[in-house]
């Protein structure tokens, strides 16, 4: 099987601009197809979609997750990366921001948990026939961050499937601070040589981690050079063990 975790920045592309945050205003369609269209030809089973716009201005009221799986032939799950008590849920393009799965067979489980500490909330678990996923965007803030690794490795030692969990942990120092959180769940990281993900013009930071349990087999991984968003994508290829399907 095929695993595709991608920021794909709401699609606002890749380039580095003076005021921060300018360049999330930006109109998003043209990036959005040329998304879909990468994506396309890496023939991926499973996608992980991290910084998904669901309908604001930049894409034209458009739903990204929509338009991308639609235009790859898969079905997806989307949710809000705010709870829905959450002041954030409320504002204007703010409430469209979310992360989202999209998979080739057909999405009947998928469930949505929130963190109790930081601002990007959300977790979303996917279970397919053999294995489970866990897709995540954790805190800019370290306090929260490791708050948020903490409830996260709760969730995934409940988990007795063989699984993956995936997504943008934003740590700045990578490996290192992924350590303790990798020991402690028993997982391995698929990107063994720490290959940086961030800023993908020049990048020097593992901030994207596609991690897997025992029942997975590895078969292939690589982090493609393209210029579609400021992170880039992990492409995991791998097997189930025979003795968990």
């Amino acid at each position: 099987m095929r695993f595709v975790l991608y920021n794909i920045r709401y699609g606002t592309g890749d380039a580095a601009f003076i005021l921060p945050w300018a360049g999330y205003m930006k109109r998003t369609l043209k990036t959005t197809h040329r998304i879909s269209s990468f994506l396309k030809g890496l023939a991926p089973d499973i996608v992980g979609l991290v910084e998904v716009d669901s309908g604001t201005f930049r894409t034209g009221g458009t739903h990204q997750a929509e338009v991308i799986a639609s235009e790859l032939g898969h079905f997806h799950a989307y949710e809000s990366k705010y709870e829905e008590s959450r002041v954030t849920r409320f504002l204007p393009v703010l409430r469209k921001q979310g992360n989202a799965f999209l998979a080739s067979d057909s999405i009947k489980d998928a469930r949505f948990h929130y963190f109790d500490r930081g601002i990007k909330r959300l977790v979303i678990e996917l279970d397919l026939q053999d294995i489970t996923i866990f897709l995540v965007h954790l805190s800019l803030g370290a306090a929260a961050r490791h708050h948020q690794l903490g409830d996260l490795f709760d969730m995934v030692k409940g988990c007795r499937r063989p699984k993956i969990v995936a997504g943008d942990f934003n740590v700045p120092f990578g490996h290192r601070e992924m350590k303790l959180f990798k020991a402690a769940a028993n997982l391995e990281s698929a990107n063994t040589e720490n290959l940086p993900t961030f800023p993908s013009w020049t990048p020097k930071l593992e901030l994207d981690y596609v991690l897997y349990s025992e029942g997975i087999k590895p078969a292939g991984f690589s982090v493609p050079d393209v210029g579609l968003s400021d992170h880039l994508p992990l492409v995991f290829d791998f097997d189930v063990d025979d003795d968990n399907g």
